[in-house]
């Protein structure tokens, strides 16, 4: 990528664009442009009037969302993806850069999506588990239809495993073992998907629908007024003049944005395009720059009040409020950036980097004089949610602050027009296409488990297999310690763990957490663990693929701003990251962490999270190789192992791990004495 200090915003755009399949948009002509906006606001105006003045049934509102989202996707998505910023050349099978086959696709998608919904509410319960020839016909077509739009805005994994899941429902007796069940017929399996609400038009629309939307859409209006400078320059106020201070500015500006924005590779972009020059600038290596952004974006996908789409299907699943979701995120996502900035810190240390000059920071008075009224949605926002207000009562009312704040806002850089308005409803929905068609899709799997109960099945396999490891381990001293149904949780935890990351290479964070959930939740029901703590365990990991080779999107996303190398830059990304790879297990072990969660006390918080933050310093001594002072290798691993401990904390095992590492610290202590000049 270029050398050059600065991208500019077409390069960080085309960078977004080869990196984020979700926002791989064909470029239509002018007058395609023009018809295709049109159902841009409208699907974004329709949204904002069903959820905040409007009483329509679920059937008829999943449909008419799914019914734009298909129409939608096949006239702004290619067959084959490809990152340009040109018309397609004119051919005899285009009209203004648009195949003439995605338009009759896109219209064949619209009258599927909005067969069913259309029919009177009685006719369809008449139906269900008797369809007509029209029902099999149109739900073929709707399942085709979402299996390809998917692939064309999120890729093949998803579609492929949806298609892996539909042939385990016809094949069920020649299904192996535990996995065997009596299948069933494609018509039984239409009918299930496409005629009920466990499938297509399941839980996953369901909450994208009603939720996710308005929060996307709000996120792209406060971004316009001026809500993610504000956040950027208030980062670089607070953490600039520290050691390394780019990239702390990186971890605080991520963190801000996560409030508003659930994208690991929108939040790596916008931030990135400041911090990671920044970063270069004082001397960090571009990977380790691009890392530290990229594991710092991808923070904002578990912090509230967000959560990308994840904390809305945790309401649907769980039956709690809000609210509840969103204390249960607050620690976790907290530690997670404590651990990025350990690491940054002592690997800032460690090269002896410099924070920015004064001349080179803005003043905290400035930026709030400039952008406070940019605060006021986030603050309604925020307010209505902890009042008990439902999420789509509270998002309606933060998208009008926006719209109010925006055209009256005193700072006339941040202004909203009409004109700048139109762009942001179009640009909101722009931005759930791809999300609603994975949700389907989704729905499609979520289907397929509840007609045949493989997720029981499932979860059985692994909590066997996890059993006799656990058997064979707890045989061996000095393991035997601990009891074998310690060991069968232990394993269960890195079975699940290891498929969430290797589901969620290349597949959204929210679909790997649903697909997870069916698996991992009954799985874990068995091991006694909360349901609360199941969800959050499958939604962390899920997150971690955006930072996990071969498929880490934001680390690559980074790299191209960086100028590095992908790979490296993923690697060390994960490096960075690795706390939170220990927060999930460590609120497994103890749920107070999530404040929320059943037998919480304060008692029990305090030292899990004392326990938590040595944990994660000691890890991240180990993986940066500095403490006090350079680390051995030796050194490294020791530590290494001791912050393991901290996985299940309490006073007993927090004593014997901090006597165990306190000889390392002595000894760092001596050696940083003897470094000193006399």
């Amino acid at each position: 990528m270029s050398d050059k200090a600065e991208l500019s915003e077409d390069e960080l755009a085309a960078i977004e664009r080869k990196y984020d399949p979700e926002l791989a948009f064909r470029i239509p002509g002018r007058f395609m442009g023009m018809v295709i906006s049109i159902p841009l606001v409208a699907l974004a105006l329709y949204q904002y009037y069903a959820s905040g003045f409007g009483l329509i049934r679920e059937l008829l509102h999943r449909g008419i969302f799914l019914a734009f989202m298909l129409g939608l996707l096949f006239l702004l998505f290619s067959w084959r993806r490809a990152v340009t910023t040109d018309v397609a050349p004119k051919a005899w099978y285009r009209f203004d850069g648009v195949s003439i086959v995605d338009i009759a696709l896109a219209l064949l998608g619209v009258a599927a999506a909005m067969y069913l919904p259309l029919l009177p509410p009685v006719e369809v319960s008449q139906r269900v588990g008797n369809p007509a020839p029209s029902d099999i016909f149109m739900g073929t077509a709707l399942l085709l239809l979402v299996l390809e739009a998917t692939r064309r805005s999120v890729g093949w994994t998803l579609p492929f495993i949806a298609c892996l899941f539909i042939v385990f429902a016809l094949f069920g007796p020649w299904m192996p073992g535990a996995l065997k069940h009596g299948g069933a017929s494609w018509t039984a399996l239409i009918n299930h998907l496409y005629m009920t609400n466990q499938g297509i038009y399941g839980v996953a629309l369901g909450v994208m629908a009603k939720y996710v939307f308005l929060f996307v859409l709000f996120g792209v209006l406060a971004m316009r007024i001026g809500l993610g400078q504000l956040f950027i320059d208030l980062a670089m106020a607070m953490a600039g003049r520290y050691a390394g201070g780019p990239a702390k500015v990186a971890i605080f500006s991520s963190a801000f944005m996560g409030t508003i924005s659930g994208s690991s590779i929108a939040n790596t972009v916008t931030t990135g395009s400041l911090t990671i020059p920044a970063m270069k600038r004082i001397g960090y290596p571009p990977h380790f720059a691009g890392a530290v952004e990229a594991t710092a974006s991808t923070g904002g996908q578990i912090t509230p009040p967000i959560l990308g789409a994840a904390a809305f299907i945790m309401v649907e699943y769980l039956e709690i409020p809000l609210r509840d979701v969103l204390a249960a995120a607050l620690v976790p996502a907290l530690l997670h950036y404590f651990g990025v900035l350990i690491m940054v810190h002592l690997e800032a240390k460690k090269l002896g980097l410099r924070g920015l000059a004064a001349a080179e920071l803005p003043q905290v008075i400035q930026v709030l004089r400039s952008h406070w009224a940019s605060l006021i949605p986030l603050i309604i926002l925020v307010y209505l949610i902890l009042s008990g207000r439902t999420p789509d009562y509270a998002a309606v009312w933060g998208i009008t602050a926006c719209v109010v704040v925006g055209v009256l806002n005193p700072n006339r850089d941040c202004r909203m027009g009409v004109r700048d308005l139109w762009n942001a409803m179009s640009d909101g929905s722009k931005s759930t296409l791809a999300v609603g068609a994975a949700a389907a899709t989704v729905g499609i799997v979520v289907g397929v488990v509840t007609l045949t109960g493989v997720g029981f099945r499932l979860g059985f396999v692994v909590v066997q297999t996890a059993n006799d490891i656990g058997s064979f381990v707890g045989g061996l001293w000095p393991f035997s310690y601990f009891e074998v149904a310690q060991w069968a949780l232990f394993f269960s935890l890195i079975l699940i763990a290891i498929a969430c990351i290797l589901m969620g290479a290349g597949i959204p964070t929210t679909a790997t957490y649903i697909i997870l959930v069916a698996v991992a939740a009954p799985a874990l029901a068995q091991l006694q663990v909360q349901p609360l703590v199941s969800h959050f365990f499958v939604f962390y990991y899920g997150v971690l693929a955006d930072i996990t080779p071969p498929v880490a999107l934001a680390a690559y996303a980074a790299a191209g701003i960086a100028g590095s190398n992908p790979f490296k830059t993923g690697n060390t990304a994960f490096r960075l990251g690795i706390a939170k790879a220990l927060v999930p297990f460590v609120f497994v072990y103890s749920p107070s962490l999530l404040l929320v969660a059943d037998g919480f006390t304060w008692a029990a918080f305090v030292v899990t999270f004392a326990g938590a933050m040595i944990g994660i310093g000691l890890l991240g001594a180990a993986f940066s190789g500095y403490m006090l002072t350079h680390m051995r290798k030796l050194e490294r691993w020791y530590v290494g192992l001791i912050s393991l401990m901290f996985i299940a904390p309490g006073l007993i095992t927090m004593a014997m791990g901090l006597a165990l590492v306190a000889p390392v610290v002595l000894l760092q202590l001596r050696k940083r004495e003897q470094a000193l000049p006399t």
